[in-house]
């Protein structure tokens, strides 16, 4: 049974008894397009977080990584973000036909801040576009094109508190439990051989692109 709170919050007005007014610096910050400190973020970034959420609200939240630049800049409007191999479930992509809203927060290893780029997206696969998105020859079937409406940097405060990038907070590579392990069991395949799981383990790395 799922927790009982029994002490909430529902209006703006009681949020403000607990939580002050944003400054005048953190209202303004929200550039509204990609201006060049955006645009040298977005380069050094191998990896994004893309929101979604589906008509009904439902909300989604996929992680996406490559090579630093791997998002494309078309112009201080749009991004494109190439679409690449994975496990084809196509939720970020599905939700984006129902609903084009989107919000992205982009990571640059080392980085104490991080970018938010909030807009409306939508499936493209114009040959131009997902050409500069290639790579090893290979280019992704689609891309989804982001009209940026806001954009800017998020306080380094949760990349602090976190000691993200810390080495010491890092768990150790004989701790951590097998990806196709957890899946396995999630999924309910509980009888799959071992050998079957370190392939699946194996093919992890591979197919990238």
């Amino acid at each position: 049974m799922a927790y009982t709170f029994t002490d909430t919050i529902t209006t703006a007005e009681e949020l403000r008894t607990v939580m002050e007014m944003p400054s005048a610096p953190a209202l303004k910050k929200d550039v509204g397009k990609i201006d060049e400190a955006c645009r040298w973020f977005i380069e050094r970034a191998p990896f994004v977080f893309i929101a979604t959420s589906d008509a009904e609200g439902r909300c989604d939240v996929s992680p996406k990584g490559d090579h630093a630049g791997f998002v494309q800049v078309l112009d201080e409007e749009t991004l494109v973000l190439p679409d690449r191999p994975g496990n084809n479930r196509a939720d970020s992509i599905s939700n984006i036909l129902s609903n084009p809203h989107v919000g992205m927060i982009f990571v640059v290893p080392g980085a104490d801040w991080t970018l938010r780029v909030n807009g409306r997206a939508t499936i493209v696969r114009d040959e131009a576009v997902l050409e500069r998105c290639a790579v090893k020859g290979k280019r992704p079937a689609l891309g989804i094109a982001v009209h940026v409406e806001e954009a800017y940097m998020h306080c380094p405060k949760c990349i602090i508190r976190s000691k993200l990038w810390d080495q010491e907070t890092q768990v150790a590579t004989g701790e951590m439990p097998k990806f196709a392990l957890m899946a396995r069991d999630m999924a309910g395949y509980g009888q799959v051989p071992d050998a079957v799981v370190e392939k699946m383990d194996a093919e992890a790395n591979t197919k990238l692109w």
